[in-house]
Order: C-alpha cells, then sequence, then structure tokens
C-alpha cells in the first residue's frame, strides 16, 4: 500500500509539500499541486479523508444545482464537470431543482449546514437577494446564468449574439413571419436571448408576433405542441427559433407526420447542437455552446476559489458560440432583399 512518502518521492518533492496539498493548504504552485495529484492516481493512494476532514472541515464535495438532468446539455455538463472535479480530488453531487424556487434554497442548505464545499448554480430561480446569504458559508459560481447584481464569478456563453445570428440567418433563407419558442422561467440569459432576436426582425424590418406566446416549451412533447398550435392557429409562420433541440424535435417530428414539409413550409432552429439534432430528417440548425469549455472553467474557479479564500477572480468569462447550419433551415440560397 503507497504511502505520503512514495507520492513525495513519485512527485520529486517533499512530504510537508504533498501533505499541504492533501489537506488543501496554500503555498503550493499550480504545477506541483498537479504534479502531486498525478502521482497519488499513479500510485493508487486515498488519503485518509475521515482525518483530513476533521482537520479541515472539509468535505470535497461540490452540488451543481440544474434544472433536470434528463436536458442533454445538462446531462453533457455535469459529466464534464464531474471529470474535472475528479482531477482536483473533488466529487460531484447533482441537485435538480425543476425550477422550483423552494428546492433551490434547500440545496442551498447544503453549504449552510457544511455538507459540501461549493456550490455550482447551472440555473437559477430565486432573486439574488435569496442566494446572496449563503456566500457567507461557502463559494458559489454561476455556470449558464447570469444576474446583473450578482458578486460571483459567472461563466456563460453569449447568448444575445447566439440568436441575433439564428434569427438573422432564419431571415435570409426568406421567412417572414418567426416564432419565438422558449420555456422555464424567464432568466437574465434567455433575455439577452430574446433580445438578440429582436433586434434581428428591427433590423430586417419584420415584426415580432405578439400574438403568439411560447414560454413554455422545454422538451419533445412540448416541440410537438407548438407545431399543432402553428398549423390550427398561427398557419402563416414559416419559421421557428426555439430554445432547445429537443423542442425543434419534437416540432419536426409532427410536422413530418402532416403535409407540412421542413424547411420550406416551416424552417426551424434548435439550441445546444444536441444529438437528436443529428438524428433527425432533416437535420437541425443549431447553436453550439462551448460546454466542456464552460464546465472546465466553472469547476477551475469554484476550486481556486476554496484553496484561496478571500481571492479576487473576474466577475465575468464570456465565451463564444457556433451557429451550425443544417438542413431544417437551408432554404434558399440568395439573401432576401
Amino acid at each position: 500500500m503507497a504511502t505520503i512518502e512514495d507520492v513525495a518521492k513519485l512527485a520529486g518533492l517533499s512530504r510537508t509539500t504533498v501533505s499541504r496539498v492533501i489537506n488543501d493548504q496554500p503555498y503550493v504552485t499550480e504545477e506541483k499541486r498537479q504534479r502531486i495529484v498525478q502521482a497519488m492516481k499513479d500510485l493508487g493512494y486515498v488519503p485518509n479523508s475521515s482525518a483530513r476532514r476533521l482537520r479541515s472541515q472539509k468535505t470535497e464535495t461540490i452540488a451543481v444545482l440544474l434544472p433536470r438532468i434528463t436536458n442533454p446539455f445538462f446531462g453533457n455538463l455535469i459529466e464534464a464537470m464531474e471529470q474535472k472535479a475528479s482531477e482536483w480530488g473533488y466529487q460531484v453531487i447533482v441537485c435538480q431543482t425543476h425550477h422550483s424556487s423552494k428546492k433551490e434554497i434547500d440545496y442551498l442548505q447544503l453549504l449552510k449546514t457544511k455538507q459540501v464545499d461549493g456550490v455550482i448554480m447551472a440555473s437559477l430561480v430565486n432573486d439574488w437577494k435569496d442566494v446572496e446569504p449563503y456566500l457567507e458559508s461557502g463559494p458559489i459560481v454561476f455556470c449558464n446564468e447570469y444576474m446583473e447584481d450578482a458578486s460571483i464569478p459567472m461563466i456563460h456563453m453569449d447568448h444575445k449574439t447566439a440568436a441575433y445570428e439564428a434569427a438573422v440567418h432564419l431571415l435570409e433563407q426568406g421567412c417572414k413571419h418567426i416564432a419565438y419558442a422558449s420555456g422555464g422561467p424567464e432568466s437574465h440569459l434567455g433575455a439577452m436571448r430574446k433580445q438578440g432576436f429582436l433586434e434581428a426582425l428591427e433590423e430586417y424590418g419584420r415584426p415580432f408576433l405578439e400574438e403568439i406566446n411560447i414560454d413554455w416549451a422545454i422538451d419533445v412533447s412540448d416541440g410537438q405542441k407548438v407545431f399543432h398550435l402553428i398549423r390550427s392557429e398561427f398557419p402563416y409562420i414559416d419559421g421557428v427559433f426555439t430554445g432547445s433541440d429537443e423542442v425543434a424535435a419534437g416540432l419536426i417530428y409532427e410536422a413530418s407526420s402532416s403535409d407540412w414539409q421542413v424547411p420550406e413550409d416551416l424552417a426551424v432552429v434548435g439550441f445546444d447542437n444536441q444529438m437528436v439534432s443529428l438524428l433527425m430528417v432533416p437535420s437541425v440548425t443549431t447553436i453550439q455552446q462551448p460546454v466542456i469549455q464552460m464546465a472546465d472553467k466553472t469547476v477551475e474557479v469554484l476550486i481556486q476559489q476554496l484553496l484561496h479564500p478571500g481571492a479576487i477572480a473576474p466577475k465575468r468569462y464570456v465565451y463564444p458560440h457556433q451557429l451550425l447550419l443544417r438542413n431544417s433551415t437551408k432554404r434558399r440560397e440568395a439573401a432576401i432583399q
């Protein structure tokens, strides 16, 4: 069985330095820390977690709050976070809020009761004033969320530009009446996304369809309902920007069972580049979020705050997107006049 001396020898560092890393103490460079972590992995060395926790009052556990794990975006996000956290010797517990403000607060209590060391919020329902008091118990980081008055690090994509480009693409494919289909509580990022969509319509002189309000679409079955709503009450709609590939897939599936053709009669844009976007016929034009990069940065920022309490981290990390053009929108070669 490997000992702390074996780890020190393999890493080429002192026993004291290894001990500092094991006990999450400061004054160890990142390069040395990674050498020690790798040596522990190579040797299969497992520190006495009970003794370590008693000394440091740490759990080496991070809570990640998200709406539902069945959404492929969040499934991919949590997988990437778990892998990154594991590299640092941390475990991740998944807390599904289902957009419930009460559940969100209940899970934040894990921080207050010292059952987790830090919290990553990949969804946000409550106001910042309800979340902020929990910072007294440990660090909190937003991922895929943004709130203007929040004083914590926030890692997210540029949703406004992404939605703008998606709407412009639909307009350039000849769409004249474009519906906006979203779901879940309206977040700041959701508002930014809608703002980008509206700016594109205004730039091209197209009206926003006030008469159709789709703010409840989050999954495949909702996408099916969206199609039937459009077909029965708003048949003039010829383009849809959705907030999820699941919604887009449900919409396209129902259209394929009717006399509507996608994209000829109805062009559809999804969001997140989920696997279903490639499996659908036609394949779904969608927005690719940098999931792994955002997950890695979020975990890194949180753990750095755990290792260096009081250190000031940048407030925002904004990542670019990709608009992936596929067959669900390819209607015309030339842009409209």
